[in-house]
C-alpha cells in the first residue's frame, strides 16, 4: 500500500493525530469574513456618499458580521458545503432590520432605517455573490486535487461499490475514497466486479482504525448494514475521535438532498426525519410565473436570432423550419414540442435501418453519434442547443418549465417502470435539467433517469438557479449535444 505524498508525515509514521489537529479539508473562516465585511463596508460607502449620514456606514460592517455569525453562517458545514446559507444570510438581514427598527424607535428622525433598508439589499446580495465565487473556485480546485477529504469506506462491499461508482459519476468531487474496510470481507471470495479498480481494501471493521493511520484519511464513512451496530459504531467513533477523524453515517436512501433530511430525538435515540418534496402546486406558482415572464423575455430579445436560424434551416434543405413532435408532460397530458428542424425530411422513414446503431441498443430512447439524417445547419444548432430555442413558446404556454426532467415522447416515456414514469410526470419538462447539464447524450440511460428522478424529488429555488446557472457553461462545452 503506498500512501498519498500528501499525507500529514506523522500519520505516514502512524502516530496518532490529536484532537486539536485540523484536517486539510477544513475551510478557514477568515476569508469569509473578510468577504462579509466587504460586502458590508461597500453598501456603508454607497449610504455615505448619497446621504451624507455616517452612523450606518460605521456600525453596519460589523453588525452584518455578528448578525450573519448568529446565525451560525460561519459553522464549517456551511462553509464546506454551502447548506442553507441563502436562508441564514436572509436571516441574518432579517436581524439587522429588527435592530434597526429598534433603533428609529428610539430615534425616529435619524434615518437608521431609511439608511439599513437601504444598503442591507445591497450587502445582501454582494455577501451571497462573493460566497458564491469562493464556492466556485473551491470546487474548481477538487479538479486539482486541492481541498479533498481523503476517506475510507466502512461497510458491506456492494454498498460501498456503489458509493465509490457514484462519487466518481460526479466528476468533481469534495471526497476522494482511498481504501474500503468491508463488514462482509469473510463471506466473498474476492472484491473484484465489487470494488473499484486503484480502491485497496484493507481488511474488516477491527481493520478501521489502522487503515486510517496507514492512508492519512480525514474522515470515515460509514454505510448502513447489520453487522455495523450501535455498540460497533460508538467504539469506532471514539477511536476516530482520539485520532482527529470525522465519522460520516450515510443514510440509507441515495440521491436525496440535505435539506430535506432532520435529526428528530425520539426518546433520547436521533432518528433521521425524510421531508417529502415539494410537488404541490402552491409553491410553485412564483416558478410559473417567473418562467413565463423570463421566456417571454428570451423571446423578445432573441426574436432576430431565432428568424435568422429559420432562414438558414430553409436554405440548407427543403423543408419546414420548425419541427412539431408529440411529448408527454406533466400528469401525463400531451403537448407539441417545437424545435428549429436539425434533419432531413426522411428522418423519421430512415430510422428503422439506423436501429442497429442506437447507442442505448433496444431501449426507448434512440440517439446516434454522427447521424446522417442531420444536416448541415442541423449539426451546429445541436452543437450550440440553439435548436431548442423554439422551446420558450412552450414554456410560455406554461407546457413546460425552463428547468425539469426532459420532455419525452410518448414511446419513450412508456418504456421506462411505471413507478419512475409517474414520478418524473409530476413536474413539468423542462427546457434544462441536471442531466442536461452534466453529459446530455453521453450519459447512460439509467444515469439520465436517475438525475431526473433526482430533481423531481429535490426540487426548490436553489436548485434551479443551480442548473440554470451551470446551463450556458454546458453549452459551450458541447459535451453530448449529436
Amino acid at each position: 500500500m503506498t500512501v498519498k505524498r500528501d499525507a500529514p508525515q506523522r500519520l505516514r509514521r502512524g502516530i496518532p493525530r490529536t484532537p486539536h489537529e485540523v484536517c486539510r479539508c477544513h475551510v478557514p473562516v477568515i476569508p469569509f469574513l473578510a468577504m462579509d465585511a466587504l460586502a458590508a463596508l461597500a453598501a456603508s460607502a454607497t449610504v455615505l456618499l448619497l446621504f451624507g449620514r455616517w452612523f450606518v456606514p460605521a456600525v453596519l460592517p460589523a453588525v452584518w458580521v455578528l448578525s450573519l455569525a448568529v446565525q451560525r453562517a460561519y459553522e464549517q458545514h456551511c462553509l464546506r458545503a454551502g447548506t442553507n446559507e441563502f436562508r441564514r444570510v436572509l436571516r441574518a438581514a432579517g436581524l439587522v432590520v429588527v435592530g434597526a427598527s429598534v433603533a428609529w424607535w428610539f430615534v425616529p428622525g435619524a434615518g437608521f432605517l431609511h439608511d439599513t433598508l437601504f444598503a442591507l439589499p445591497i450587502t445582501v446580495t454582494a455577501s451571497l455573490l462573493l460566497r458564491q465565487v469562493r464556492h466556485v473556485r473551491r470546487r474548481a480546485g477538487w479538479h486539482l486535487g486541492e481541498s479533498v477529504e481523503r476517506a475510507v469506506v466502512v461497510g458491506p462491499a456492494r454498498s460501498a461499490g456503489k458509493l465509490i461508482a457514484m462519487l466518481r459519476r460526479n466528476g468533481a468531487c469534495e471526497l476522494e475514497i482511498v481504501g474500503v474496510c468491508l463488514t462482509d470481507l469473510g463471506d466473498l471470495g474476492s472484491v473484484d466486479g465489487v470494488i473499484p479498480d486503484r480502491v485497496p481494501t484493507f481488511g474488516g471493521v477491527d481493520d478501521t482504525v489502522e487503515a486510517v493511520r496507514r492512508s492519512g484519511c480525514d474522515a470515515v464513512v460509514a454505510l448502513p448494514g447489520p453487522e455495523l451496530d450501535t455498540g460497533e459504531l460508538r467504539k469506532l467513533s471514539w477511536e476516530l475521535q482520539a485520532d482527529g477523524v470525522e465519522l460520516l453515517l450515510a443514510p440509507v436512501l441515495a440521491d436525496v438532498a440535505a435539506p430535506r433530511l432532520a435529526v428528530t430525538p425520539v426518546a433520547g435515540l436521533p432518528l433521521m426525519e425524510l421531508h417529502g418534496p415539494t410537488l404541490s402546486r402552491l409553491p410553485r406558482i412564483p416558478k410559473e410565473l417567473t418562467d413565463r415572464m423570463l421566456a417571454a423575455a428570451g423571446l423578445i430579445v432573441l426574436s432576430p436570432l431565432m428568424l435568422a436560424i429559420a432562414v438558414l434551416v430553409r436554405l440548407d434543405s427543403a423543408g419546414p423550419a420548425l419541427f412539431r413532435h408529440r411529448r408527454v408532460g406533466l400528469r401525463g397530458h400531451e403537448f407539441t414540442l417545437l424545435k428549429f428542424r436539425t434533419m432531413y425530411q426522411d428522418a423519421e422513414r430512415r430510422k428503422a435501418e439506423l436501429a442497429a446503431l442506437n447507442q442505448y441498443g433496444d431501449g426507448g430512447l434512440f440517439k446516434i453519434v454522427d447521424d446522417p439524417r442531420v444536416t448541415r445547419v442541423g449539426a451546429f444548432l445541436r452543437h450550440w442547443s440553439l435548436d431548442e430555442l423554439p422551446q420558450l413558446l412552450n414554456v410560455v404556454a406554461g407546457q413546460m418549465s425552463l428547468v425539469g426532467p426532459r420532455p419525452l415522447p410518448p414511446d419513450e416515456s412508456v418504456a421506462l417502470p411505471e413507478d419512475i414514469r409517474q414520478r418524473r410526470l409530476m413536474v413539468k419538462p423542462g427546457l434544462s435539467g441536471l442531466w442536461q447539464v452534466s453529459g446530455r447524450s453521453e450519459l447512460p440511460m439509467e444515469e439520465r433517469v436517475r438525475l431526473d428522478l433526482t430533481y423531481v424529488e429535490n426540487w426548490s429555488t436553489a436548485l434551479d438557479l443551480h442548473i440554470l446557472a451551470q446551463t450556458p457553461g454546458a453549452v459551450i462545452r458541447g459535451t453530448g449535444a449529436y
